[in-house]
């Protein structure tokens, strides 16, 4: 088939030929430049080439099309091209349009028409797009498969850590006729469960999470000893940091334990981040940000815990849980927090059989049909309520306070409010999980007046406040009495500075109490626990470093 294919769609003539005409000119001696006149004839040259092993590098579609608009057509050419970058072609009163096409069918770019001169309008463009497909490739992995059951808490885990980074698996019951015949094929018996099986045909049997990784091609070995930054912790504020620390030149190692995104990248929808005016779910937002921190060359350290660090004269050394050592000039604590435990009776036993921590995407098909309960009253609870109503008979919030008002945003609120098949019930607690196996029903507490009621529930998600995981730090950074890190102006009291401080200055705003040694997002006390702040916090955390590295 030769070379990779940029596609253009425009019902008008005269903008198909001049857009044609520019793409040929800089892009035709490496790229075939295609044009089709509808929506339709588009779809047919799409299917000609993938039937003929063709590749799509680029599409570019115009909004305003008869039949089939161009998010449409863009949406559906997904479905067989899914690696391309994509455009939308708009004129300037569908901006709007334009910018929905980004925020809901993902589309990479939208270009306004006319576009002259192309050097500065087009063309850039085009190069930016070209360079995201390079950077990703389009070869069609073969699915790694897992084989599990569906009320074990191992078969969870492996799906949900392998949905979380984005991985592509199929995933197969050991009771359905293709689970029987990849245990057999791997002369595996039950006790082999979960079973994964990678894209090479190699079988894991009750893999850790850390050879999953591995299987999936994602990077757990970190590619230098010493760096100018690490990062620990992959949610908003390590994403952020990692974007500006690669592309101000540090050379940056941002180190996840359990999946890029942290508890925002499970959210199902976020509607309040700015620039996302029709809102953008949690892995949507990952998934760019992890392609910026990439682009700028930051490294990615994944399934790795770090249970150390200390300070080396000058540097900074965290210890990974299997002994090994990484060293930085400065290291930026994003950890975030985790969801507090629900202590009551039954509910350790069925996590991960039912119950489960946080939103667990992987089960909104599960819940088809099914009474769903949400225990918490803050958005990630309100988030979930939403995506899961979408498939549950009925969701229930329940709530340990007297309303939604104090937690949650409004716009969730009202949104609540309008969905036919959730309930809200304010001062209620969960006091008990029962089931054989998996969850059956829960017993609720209503402490309005008093009542205990036992009903029946498919599946019980728990969003119960937070608590940083800090304790790995002993004694080596200051942190508040919940165990949140102190920065900046917290650890000085009364002009006095933090122990053991050994600058003629005070720490900086986001600084911690050992120099070269700072925090950001939800685990520093007094934080704002919103994912904006925490992006925010991530770039300015790059900015201090910088300071403290001059100062050096």
């Amino acid at each position: 088939m030769g070379h990779a294919a940029i596609l253009t769609v425009d019902d008008d003539p005269s903008v198909s030929r001049a857009i044609a005409r520019d793409l040929r000119r800089r892009y035709g001696d490496q790229y075939r430049i295609i044009r089709a006149s509808s929506a339709s004839e588009a779809l047919d040259v799409l299917r000609e080439l993938k039937l003929r092993g063709g590749r799509v590098a680029v599409m570019l579609a115009d909004y305003r099309m008869p039949q089939m608009n161009g998010i449409e057509f863009l949406e559906q050419a997904m479905d067989l091209f899914p690696h391309a970058r994509r455009a939308l072609l708009t004129a300037y009163a569908d901006t709007d349009a334009a910018i929905q096409a980004i925020n809901v069918v993902d589309v990479d770019h939208y270009l306004l028409k006319p576009w002259d001169p192309p050097e500065e309008k087009l063309y850039p463009v085009i190069d930016a797009l070209l360079d995201a497909w390079q950077a990703t490739g389009d070869t069609e992995l073969p699915d790694i498969r897992v084989v599990g059951h569906r009320w074990s808490e191992p078969s969870y885990q492996i799906r949900d850590f392998l949905a979380r980074n984005l991985v592509p698996y199929k995933y197969f019951g050991a009771d359905e006729p293709e689970g029987r015949r990849l245990l057999e094929a791997a002369n595996a018996g039950p006790e082999s469960i979960p079973l994964v099986v990678t894209a090479d045909g190699k079988a894991l049997s009750q893999p850790s999470v850390q050879q999953v990784a591995e299987a999936a091609g994602l990077s757990t070995t970190p590619g230098r000893d010493f760096y100018d930054l690490i990062i620990v912790g992959g949610g908003p504020a390590g994403l952020g940091a990692a974007v500006y620390g690669g592309s101000e030149g540090l050379k940056t190692l941002l180190v996840e334990r359990r999946a890029v995104g942290g508890q925002a990248g499970q959210s199902s929808r976020i509607e309040n981040y700015l620039g996302f005016p029709d809102g953008i779910s949690g892995a949507q937002l990952t998934e760019r940000a992890r392609r910026q921190s990439d682009k700028f060359a930051a490294e990615t350290l994944n399934t790795r815990e770090v249970v150390g660090l200390r300070a080396d004269g000058s540097a900074r050394t965290l210890t990974l849980a299997d002994g090994r050592e990484i060293s930085s000039h400065a290291v930026l604590l994003s950890t975030g927090v985790s969801y507090r435990p629900l202590v009551a009776e039954g509910i350790a036993d069925l996590t991960g059989s039912g119950v489960f921590y946080g939103s667990a995407s992987t089960e909104g098909p599960a819940c088809a049909g099914t009474d769903v309960y949400i225990v918490g009253g803050a958005n990630s609870a309100g988030q979930a309520a939403l995506f899961f109503a979408k498939y549950a008979r009925k969701v229930t919030l329940l709530v340990r306070g007297d309303s939604l008002e104090s937690s949650m945003s409004y716009y969730l609120i009202q949104q609540l409010a309008r969905i036919e098949n959730i309930e809200v019930r304010t001062r209620c607690e969960v006091i008990g999980a029962h089931g054989d196996g998996h969850l059956q029903a829960i017993t609720i507490c209503d402490s309005k007046d008093g009542t205990k009621k036992t009903v029946e529930c498919g599946y019980l998600f728990v969003f119960i406040g937070a608590e940083p995981r800090t304790d790995w730090l002993g004694d080596t950074v200051a942190r508040d009495e919940k165990g949140f890190i102190r920065t900046g102006p917290d650890l000085v009291a009364n002009g006095e500075r933090p122990r053991g401080w050994d600058r003629d200055r005070d720490p900086f705003y986001l600084e911690s109490s050992v120099p070269g040694i700072f925090a950001a997002g939800d685990v520093r006390a007094n934080s704002i626990k919103r994912v904006a702040s925490a992006v925010g916090e991530g770039a300015m955390a790059v900015a201090l470093v910088h300071r403290y590295l001059e100062a050096q």
